[in-house]
């Protein structure tokens, strides 16, 4: 497996200024494997419950997305309700873990051998059982959020310093490093020995930086938002994906990386759940590529 991607796959209950759909596919796994499918084979390592619709399964199937990891077990399937009055953040009405409380993640023997890995926000002591179990791996990569940053610093601290690629937002940066700029907040975080740390800034874009890099993409403008759940995930996963199709990883690849990663951004929240994300071609990712490059590119 060239791809393994670890984390939540959920059903959500969304409502956002264009609307509700009570049932949405989501969780951060669903939206980062899909990105990714558009680029490589990935494979998913997650868990649902006996309620999960058989045709998003199949959906996922035909994506070409690897579902050997996918555990079904007796229950429910983890369950969010948000509201967005505000596009750029959501307030959470109810959270039901149900099976997704219970997941210890189950590699299958050709996901042990797999090159690229990108873990998504789930528990740190998780995220380090993988990585434990994944040693050929050549790049790994990894998310976070607050809860694990307030919670379990330590934890969080010891996956950081076993991964290559380390995603926050600019809230979480702050929080983990205790600076309030985010470049001097890129520079500590860096000293845990990541190649690259990518900073996402919300509806202004995103910053890639190491050592020897600092790179800003800015969003590709969607004049209509419908849903920006999972916008982040789609990111992460059309960047890893990118990474792993391109079986190597220098600053040029990373910037590149960066704008396929916002394009399947742009992609997710044109729609509620994945259907535009799922919908994309390759054709369709290049053609917004170009054109994001051209608001970038001085002449």
């Amino acid at each position: 497996m060239k791809l393994v991607i670890v984390g939540s796959v959920a059903i959500d209950d969304v409502e956002t200024p264009s609307g509700r759909r009570e049932v949405s596919m989501g969780g951060s796994a669903t939206y980062s494997s899909l990105a990714a499918s558009k680029f490589t084979n990935a494979g998913i390592v997650g868990v649902i419950g006996d309620d999960y619709p058989q045709e998003t399964f199949d959906l996922l199937k035909n994506s070409g997305i690897d579902l050997k990891g996918l555990e079904k077990v007796s229950g429910k399937t983890f369950y969010w309700k948000g509201k967005y009055n505000d596009l750029n953040r959501a307030e959470t009405l109810d959270t039901q873990l149900n099976v997704f409380a219970d997941f210890v993640p189950k590699l299958p023997e050709e996901y042990q051998n797999t090159e690229y890995l990108f873990l998504g926000n789930i528990h740190p002591q998780l995220q380090l059982d993988v990585i434990a179990k994944t040693q050929k791996t050549k790049i790994i990569a990894c998310d976070t959020m607050n809860f694990w940053i307030n919670g379990t610093p330590d934890l969080l601290k010891e996956v950081v310093r076993k991964v290559n690629i380390l995603f926050m937002n600019e809230e979480e940066i702050k929080s983990f490093t205790g600076k309030n700029n985010i470049f001097d907040a890129a520079d500590e975080v860096l000293k845990y020995g990541l190649q690259y740390v990518i900073i996402k800034i919300g509806e202004y874009g995103a910053i890639a930086c190491s050592k020897s890099m600092t790179f800003f993409t800015p969003i590709y403008i969607i004049r209509n938002v419908i849903d920006p759940t999972g916008a982040g995930d789609s990111f992460a996963g059309g960047f890893m994906g990118y990474i792993a199709k391109q079986d190597y990883i220098d600053d040029k690849t990373i910037r590149q990386a960066m704008l396929y990663g916002t394009v399947m951004a742009s992609f997710c929240i044109e729609s509620f759940s994945f259907d535009c994300l799922a919908a994309s071609t390759f054709k369709d990712i290049e053609n917004r590529v170009n054109r994001l490059k051209e608001t970038i590119l001085v002449n």
